[in-house]
């Protein structure tokens, strides 16, 4: 409901409030304003328990379209052209997750410079590395 309000409106209207009301009646301005917030809450859940007991699973029939309205308000164009083409495939070329265990972005795997090497067994010496002369 209060979605667009940042934080800087908020503080305007405790300004505008603190100026109007004055410091000593801003703070039971402040809980009259909570609890009426809190009885329309409970009012509405009310109402909505009271229409979804009377109307049983027909309730759920008459949110649908709500629903799909929900939706509709999160509309983003990338996400519908990916479930209209690939059928809400994310990765419909399969690229993502094919690094192969590489931290690098582009996809292809780290190459190391020299093979891992087995743990040596106890009393085995390790072999010489005829390049390190």
């Amino acid at each position: 409901m209060f979605d667009s309000v940042g934080w800087g409106e908020i503080l305007v209207l405790i300004v505008a409030g603190l100026f109007i009301l004055g410091p000593e009646r801003l703070p039971e301005a402040a809980s009259w304003a909570a609890k009426s917030m809190k009885k329309v809450r409970d009012f509405a859940a009310g109402a909505r328990q009271q229409l979804r007991d009377e109307m049983g699973p027909e309730f759920e029939e008459f949110r649908k379209p709500l629903e799909d309205l929900r939706q509709l308000r999160n509309f983003d164009p990338r996400r519908a052209i990916t479930n209209h083409l690939f059928d809400g495939d994310p990765d419909p070329l399969g690229l993502n997750g094919t690094s192969g265990g590489s931290s690098k972005p582009n996809g292809f795997p780290a190459v190391s410079a020299k093979p891992e090497q087995e743990a040596l067994k106890p009393g085995e010496k390790p072999p010489v590395d005829p390049d390190a002369t």
